[in-house]
């Protein structure tokens, strides 16, 4: 494995980059905000599995096809992007319903967040490129592991040092709402609030280049 002074410095720029507010927890907040607690950790589980996809195809390089076939790039990308501005208009369009001991908020609304964000993780190439853009630097070509070896496990530390930002802000968002009234009127504001946030993550995905 690298050295000392190169894993820290990894552990390190890996910190800042999942302490960034970025897509992944805006999504995990926006799925608290429209299921609950349990839903966003839910979420968090889903990204955090989807994420392992990437890992995998950074240690076996087929995350190169990317950057090799921008076509390919284009057309995953905006798949994701489709993905969730729909689930972002599914909660517009959902029922009033929320809380109060209905299917909204149970276990059925938990297990469809897992689902959904294991795909919309999959199909982010914006994590595949990330994961091969990043983790080579800290490879050291002439430890005893080999290239594929290192990679799957800096990739995994990776994933776990996101999910736990991804967790913290899951129970930031859970604390703002439990401070608000439970009334239906605001819940349902609070989930048209997450939709927004879904669509607005959609929309940036499908028009940022690159």
């Amino acid at each position: 494995m690298p050295s000392l002074d190169v894993l820290l410095a990894f552990a390190v720029t890996t910190a800042i980059f999942a302490f960034i507010p970025g897509p992944a927890m805006l999504y995990a907040a926006a799925r608290t905000m429209a299921g609950g607690r349990k839903a966003g950790l839910m979420a968090v589980f889903g990204i955090h599995l989807g994420a392992y996809a990437h890992i995998i195809a950074a240690a076996a390089g087929l995350s190169a096809l990317f950057n090799a076939v921008p076509v390919a790039y284009t057309g995953v990308k905006l798949a994701g992007a489709a993905y969730l501005i729909w689930l972002g208009i599914s909660l517009f369009r959902a029922t009033d319903v929320q809380e109060e001991g209905g299917s909204e908020t149970g276990p059925k609304n938990a297990r469809r967040a897992f689902v959904e964000s294991v795909t919309v993780e999959i199909l982010n190439p914006k994590t595949a490129i990330f994961f091969l853009a990043f983790l080579p630097q800290f490879v050291d070509s002439a430890a005893g592991l080999p290239i594929w070896a290192q990679l799957a496990i800096l990739g995994t530390v990776v994933n776990l040092i996101f999910t736990f930002a991804d967790v913290v802000s899951v129970l930031l968002a859970d604390v703002i709402l439990a401070r608000l009234k439970r009334s239906s009127g605001v819940q349902a504001l609070v989930r048209k609030a997450g939709g927004t946030v879904l669509i607005g993550l959609g929309a940036h995905l499908a028009l940022q280049k690159g």
